[in-house]
């Protein structure tokens, strides 16, 4: 138990010495919810993450995340609302 109070105290230490230039940007824009993003983030909740974001013209690149990362549960919400506002590009310029 000391070992763990210890560690944590030492992580919150060192956490605001880490660079601003290692942690990822967020290049995200919202756009508009339209009948084509409510359809869109419906199929990414319901079928699969990913389809929403391909009906939204996004990159390819995003559409293989979501897909692939759309295998564990709680990722299809974020997916879904991430669709339904039409949400072009994100963090690690566009890859999610």
């Amino acid at each position: 138990m000391k070992k763990l109070l210890a560690f944590l105290v030492a992580l919150t230490v060192l956490i605001p010495f880490v660079p601003a230039s290692a942690l990822a940007v967020n290049t995200a824009t919202h756009g508009e919810i339209t009948g084509k993003s409510v359809v869109s983030g419906l199929c990414s909740l319901i079928i699969w993450p990913g389809i929403g974001q391909y009906i939204n013209d996004n990159e390819t690149k995003k559409n293989w995340t979501h897909a692939i990362v759309g295998i564990l549960p709680p990722f299809r919400f974020w997916s879904g609302w991430d669709a339904l506002i039409q949400r072009q590009g994100g963090r690690w310029d566009g890859k999610i």
